[in-house]
């Protein structure tokens, strides 16, 4: 029993510096990611500084091959972080960022020529490239904006039919909220209509009359003072002198 016991404590011990170990390796790279990320925004806003400075006060070939690198930079960004953004609501937009990132290849391979370009001191062979270069940069910034803005519309379009949607039922349900049951009337005053005569009066019941002549005279006779209707005045006594 106390083998074992010392067994069990020291499986346990070896497991519990296993699980800080991998805890620790995950929390290093975590960091480490973290770092990388922070590193490379840095140097993209230090690039992106640096290339609209160039596009502001360089003029020449210079000027605009840092135009069309921030312009080439600054809609592949932006259709990246929109699709990235939609494609966790959207699953739908999962093929459109495969599209992305394939013309990712090519938005890449045009900022590396951009790139050699501004280091290559023919500035004349460099200006007679431009044209090329301004093309293709026109036709990648063109699909990327296409793709962003299509997932946009598709954004806006569902959140329209939601809110259409939403609307209705809220009305559908204010109105349940503002409907009450009427008060129940007598149908027998409601639905109560006199039947139509030509001047004649109606028949009596058969089953009435038949009742009628079958009950048994009065014993005391009515009172001659009382009239046929309650709301009659009563007629006024004969004085005699």
């Amino acid at each position: 029993m106390g083998e074992a016991a010392i067994l069990i404590m020291a499986l346990l011990f070896f497991a519990f510096v296993a699980l800080g170990v991998y805890a620790a390796v995950k929390a290093v790279k975590a960091a480490k990611r973290g770092v990388d990320r922070t590193i490379t925004q840095a140097r993209r806003t230090v690039e992106d500084t640096t290339l609209r400075a160039k596009s502001y006060r360089q003029g020449g070939v210079s000027g605009q091959l840092a135009q069309l690198r921030l312009s080439l930079r600054t809609s592949m960004r932006a259709t990246q972080d929109a699709l990235q953004a939609g494609v966790a609501e959207d699953a739908s937009l999962k093929e459109t960022l495969d599209l992305f990132r394939r013309l990712s290849a090519h938005g890449q391979e045009l900022d590396e020529d951009l790139k050699r370009m501004e280091r290559d001191p023919d500035r004349s062979r460099v200006a007679a490239h431009l044209p090329e270069l301004r093309e293709r940069t026109e036709r990648i910034t063109h699909s990327a904006d296409s793709l962003r803005w299509a997932a946009r519309d598709r954004a806006r379009k569902f959140a329209e039919d939601d809110l259409s949607s939403l609307s209705a039922q809220i009305d559908l349900e204010a109105g349940a909220l503002r409907h009450w049951s009427a008060p129940e009337q007598n149908p027998a005053s409601d639905d109560f209509s006199w039947p139509e005569s030509d001047g004649a009066a109606p028949a009596p019941d058969r089953k009435q009359a038949s009742a009628e002549e079958q009950q048994p005279p009065a014993i005391t006779a009515r009172d001659p003072r009382l009239t046929a209707y309650p709301w009659e005045k009563s007629a006024r006594p004969e004085t005699t002198n």
